[in-house]
């Protein structure tokens, strides 16, 4: 489907053209992205090992925690080898996989998060309907309908950006490939595919952030009904949720839902959703969580007597 292109590769600008910062910027980097993979690594393993973390809760943040892995994997490693070459080239399928990757695990994410706001809502709002409509089979089919429709939403973007004809230049000012720094260099009039795409991704982060605050907003008022320490839990879990919310579409938002314009600080803005958010969410989901730090602690604790006796 590459048709009409003279290009065939083309020349990421990174974060930085100064050789100093570009060292700062891998050593930052790479100490975030090994800290991403580890620590949703670990939340992975300890869910999958513990039987104290089998609710709907603790599965969806598993595919959460796969999501952010996968979701960081599609640009970081790019960021890191890019920050010690001379010449930053992706080929033209390198590109379009990226642009593939980015917005399949990002919109898993978004649907990841969607779902697990109603585990909440249910769980706190309806607890006693809770095991029924939250069976794990119930929760199967939810996470193969968000591999779905990410795949759906992916294959979409990977059209537009296909439709795209590139005739040169083919630096992309940016760290990565997406579609806003791609629509800058096609040699035709993005209007439409801007449109399509304002339409298809903004409307996603947008309809998808207002859809979980106001759930949000309906759970923490039905606390009010709740004894003091069910408040207590039920507000710590719920406060996780809406800071890794706020965080993830906060920039999601800024940078798909305008008009093809470029600012400054675009670049910072993706990298704080694409691997900075990654990067928090484990320490948010551990740190604030008492079940999943206790459970890591057996984990550990188990390994170590293990160990032992050999």
């Amino acid at each position: 489907m590459q048709q009409n292109n003279s290009v065939t590769e083309f020349i990421l600008l990174g974060l930085t053209q100064d050789p100093m910062r570009q060292k700062v910027v891998f050593v930052i980097f790479f100490i975030f992205y090994v800290g991403t993979v580890v620590g949703n690594l670990l939340i992975i393993v300890t869910i999958k090992s513990s039987r104290t973390l089998e609710s709907p809760m603790y599965f969806f943040l598993f595919y959460l925690s796969l999501a952010d892995s996968c979701f960081s994997t599609s640009t970081a490693p790019r960021l890191i080898v890019d920050a010690l070459s001379a010449k930053k080239i992706i080929s033209y399928n390198e590109c379009m996989t990226q642009v593939f990757s980015l917005h399949l695990f990002g919109c898993m994410e978004i649907f990841v998060l969607i779902l697990m706001a109603v585990d909440r809502y249910v769980a706190i709002c309806k607890p006693l309907r809770y095991p029924t409509i939250m069976s794990r089979q119930a929760c199967t089919i939810l996470i193969v309908l968000a591999w779905i429709g990410s795949f759906i939403h992916s294959i979409a973007q990977i059209i537009l950006a296909l439709r795209l004809p590139f005739c040169g230049p083919n630096l992309i000012d940016h760290y990565c490939c997406d579609l806003q720094p791609l629509l800058k260099l096609a040699c035709m009039d993005t209007y439409v595919i801007n449109t399509l795409l304002v339409s298809n991704s903004g409307a996603i982060c947008s309809s998808s952030f207002v859809i979980l605050m106001i759930s949000y907003i309906v759970i923490l008022h039905s606390l009010r009904n709740h004894s003091a320490e069910g408040r207590k839990k039920a507000l710590s879990t719920c406060t996780s949720h809406i800071i890794v919310v706020v965080l993830f579409f906060g920039p999601c938002i800024f940078i798909y839902t305008r008009p093809p314009t470029t600012f400054p600080m675009d670049k910072m803005v993706a990298v704080f959703y694409t691997i900075g958010t990654p990067f928090l969410n484990p320490l948010i989901y551990t740190l604030r969580n008492v079940e999943v730090k206790n459970a890591m602690r057996k984990l550990w604790h188990l390994k170590i007597t293990s160990e032992n006796k050999k």
